[in-house]
């Protein structure tokens, strides 16, 4: 019991969750470095896609909320389309500002990232069965 940090977590499951999120990091940081190089003509690093997929999903649920906490008292519902447009367009800065590119080479990072993690996960799923599960197939 001397060894729980909070809740029912422990400083194993404390780590091994740090470790699994690492991992997954790295690995979503593969296709927006493939897409940023492809964009930028090689010019794009690791480095610079992970502090993409890193700092991407923070400044985009940062811009959201606030957005649709300030706007929403304003104008109400319609706030949070505003919020989620306006918190899109702050991901597409971050590609633009990591990989030192215009708006429309962000915004295409982010496209061909989405479409080369499809190809990857499709190959992958291929491979190894892990795309869908099972009850999705139909039974023959």
């Amino acid at each position: 019991m001397s060894n729980l940090i909070f809740g029912n977590m422990t400083l194993t499951s404390l780590l091994l969750t740090i470790i699994g999120l690492v991992i997954l990091w790295i690995v979503v940081s593969i296709p927006v470095w493939l897409a940023g190089k492809a964009v930028t003509g090689g010019k794009a690093t690791f480095g610079e896609a992970m502090i993409a997929t890193l700092f991407g999903p923070i400044v985009y649920a940062i811009t959201l909320i606030i957005v649709d906490y300030f706007l929403g008292a304003l104008i109400g519902s319609t706030a949070y389309i505003i919020a989620l447009i306006l918190a899109f367009v702050a991901w597409i800065w971050v590609y633009k500002a990591s990989f030192k590119t215009g708006w429309l080479g962000g915004i295409a990072i982010a496209i061909l990232a989405v479409i080369i993690f499809a190809v990857i996960s499709i190959v992958l799923g291929a491979l190894f069965g892990l795309i869908v599960p099972a009850p999705f197939f139909p039974h023959i």
